[in-house]
């Protein structure tokens, strides 16, 4: 009885520990766009402030990527989809769209992508989905009709509207790429070195992208304006990049070993709250009641469709959320 007891409080000691740690790690992938938009106000490009996000990442996480280099040659495929999709193309679309139109809007348009990867499934591979999974959608959907205002004409830019949605595309293609290895068994690979080379890959791509060569990187050192208080420009740089990056995902990445996959994803739900009330207190970015409200059917939906089982007999549809929370639940249990 008292090794069952023992053994009994190390797992719940575990969980507290894994899920304090999801926490953690929403708190630092919401706080990505607060501390990214000052800086684009302050005159730097949103690509450049993406490539000094995943340039700066990149260097951090290089002793891992030499450590799994294995990965080069065994995984060409996943690293390229998670650098060029997952890294590239959702952050630098994500962080144009913060540049038009509020961060909890952008993020909460990202969070489309589970009913997106659900309508892949359905239409293009034919597969059947639940009917738990297709309420999802609509709720998501639904939801964010009342985030973007559709009855006033869409109450937003509508050009950020598609940069935010192009960046919930390219988390969709991401996950219908990684899906295509079939990863299983012993076979999977280390969620952290696929991170840590995806950085790499990403950070080669947005440089020939930006050409930060020509940026007057001047900008770096002066203030950037958060709702009328100054905060030094570098500083949030340092937030962006070790904070809202290396740290959200090794947080995120170690949360999930010690957690199920289904509970760290109800916790990464946080990420959007989260974004968006750091943008009202830090940015002064307020959102209405019925915006409030449609955000949190946009969640709900969201974790339904994410989380629902695929269809008795039918083969099981791709998992859907962030790319790096994709990447965590490949990892093995510590």
């Amino acid at each position: 009885m008292a090794v069952r007891t023992s053994v009994s409080n190390q797992g719940d000691r575990g969980r507290g520990i894994g899920l304090a740690l999801a926490v953690g790690s929403a708190v630092a992938f919401g706080g990505s766009g607060v501390a990214a938009k000052p800086l684009i106000d302050a005159g730097l490009a949103p690509l450049h402030v993406v490539w000094l996000r995943v340039t700066g990442a990149a260097l951090v996480m290089l002793p891992l990527a030499v450590r799994h280099r294995a990965l080069v040659r065994s995984r060409p495929a996943l690293l390229a989809g998670f650098g060029l999709l997952g890294v590239a193309g959702v952050q630098a679309f994500y962080f144009a769209a913060i540049s038009r139109i509020p961060v909890g809007v952008a993020l909460l348009v990202e969070y489309l992508a589970p009913a997106l990867v659900l309508g892949w499934v359905r239409f293009v591979q034919r597969r059947p989905v639940t009917r738990a999974a297709a309420l999802g959608v609509v709720l998501a959907v639904g939801g964010l009709a009342c985030v973007v205002e559709i009855w006033a004409g869409l109450g937003f830019d509508a050009l950020g509207l598609l940069l935010a949605l192009a960046a919930a595309c390219c988390q969709v293609g991401y996950f219908v790429l990684s899906a295509q290895g079939g990863d299983s068994g012993d076979d999977v690979p280390d969620p952290l070195g696929v991170i840590a080379h995806g950085l790499l890959v990403g950070a080669v791509v947005l440089t020939v992208v930006a050409r930060p060569w020509g940026t007057d990187w001047s900008v770096l050192a002066h203030t950037a304006d958060m709702n009328g208080s100054e905060a030094p420009a570098w500083l949030l740089l340092v937030w962006i990049v070790l904070l809202a990056t290396v740290l959200a995902y090794v947080t995120g990445v170690v949360s999930v070993r010690r957690l199920s996959p289904q509970v760290a994803g109800v916790v990464a739900c946080l990420e959007a709250v989260i974004a968006a009330v750091l943008a009202w207190v830090l940015l002064g970015e307020h959102l209405s009641a019925p915006q409030i409200a449609g955000g949190a059917v946009v969640l709900l939906g969201a974790f339904i469709a994410q989380s629902s089982t695929p269809a008795e007999g039918s083969p099981e549809p791709v998992a859907a959320g962030s790319p790096e929370r994709e990447l965590s639940a490949r990892g093995t249990v510590l």
